[in-house]
């Protein structure tokens, strides 16, 4: 089977790239009346019974920590995960072969992204500033560990496909908070617009990287594709899993105490709700089931256990 021909979505990157087009965000240290630095319903341990009595400053205080964390996962991620990958692309350096064109467009993401990991980067900086609040509940986000852990799993000849799938995975899935920050008006203007310029660049991502899939699954040998395919549930677990560490340490720099921080950790995230894997990782589900990838029993067998797909 011949993958069909690329169709490139960056014939306007110049104009419309947010490194060439938007200008730097800078953050305000003033929030109006019921505005919040992060929209607590994505911060669920909030609404925690054991934080119940939470005070206001509190409540601001663990949200603006939030918004600190979220934005170096965003520098993290694109530094230790996504470069290297779309570095290797553009040089052709991913052992298949690529459309010209293709080669070409992961400079421009390369490029977006190293910038959308400076202005997440940036902006920490600029807050901490403005409010004199310190990020100092930032941790390393999980899936670093995770990642390592998982390679360290994995033959080092088949290493390089695994880095492959987690950066088709992770620029492949929608996610919430990309959609829901910039509409959200108890967000103040700067932290809207931020996010906002990254959403306008991940949707071209997304759509080269669904084209990315197609032609990496075609070239890959029975084997790579047997290994391949039961890999992907844990990489989209890696990858959407919540990060109670950072979670942890931002309820511990509140002031909370010990036992307070464990209960409200253990009501939120006692259990996963049923079905909630699977609504974030649909697109990405889908794409893999669409160039075949779950055709394999094996694999399907995987996607079912991590409840990916219906059994």
């Amino acid at each position: 089977m011949s993958p069909p021909g690329y169709r490139s979505s960056f014939a306007q990157w110049e104009t419309r790239a947010s490194v060439r087009s938007r200008p730097r965000r800078h953050p305000t240290a003033v929030l109006g009346p019921d505005q919040v630095f992060f929209p607590p319903e994505l911060f669920p341990v909030l609404s925690a019974p054991a934080l119940a009595d939470l005070d206001p400053a509190a409540r601001q205080s663990i949200l603006q920590h939030a918004l600190y964390q979220y934005l170096h996962f965003t520098t993290v991620l694109e530094q230790h995960a996504v470069l290297p990958v779309t570095s290797a692309i553009s040089l052709g350096d991913v052992g298949i072969a690529l459309p010209e064109a293709m080669r070409a467009d992961a400079y421009k993401i390369t490029t977006d992204e190293a910038w959308h990991a400076q202005f997440a980067y940036d902006f920490i900086a600029e807050l901490h500033a403005e409010t004199g609040v310190p990020s100092s509940a930032l941790v390393r986000p999980r899936f670093v560990t995770d990642l390592a852990r998982l390679r360290e799993e994995v033959e080092p000849s088949l290493r390089r496909l695994a880095d492959l799938l987690f950066t088709t995975v992770s620029e492949t899935l929608v996610s919430q908070l990309l959609m829901d920050i910039p509409r959200d008006g108890r967000i103040p203007d700067p932290i809207r617009e931020v996010v906002a310029d990254h959403a306008m660049d991940e949707g071209r991502h997304q759509t080269y990287f669904r084209q990315f899939l197609r032609e990496l699954w075609t070239q890959l040998g029975t084997a790579e594709r047997r290994f391949a395919g039961p890999l992907i549930p844990r990489l989209v677990e890696i990858f959407l899993a919540p990060d109670l560490g950072s979670v942890e340490a931002i309820l511990r720099q509140a002031g909370l105490a010990p036992t307070v921080v464990s209960t409200a950790l253990r009501e939120t995230y006692a259990a996963v709700p049923e079905g909630r894997l699977a609504a974030e990782a649909r697109v990405t589900v889908r794409l893999f089931d669409e160039v075949g990838a779950l055709d394999d029993h094996a694999t399907r067998a995987a996607f079912t256990t991590a409840g990916l797909v219906p059994a």
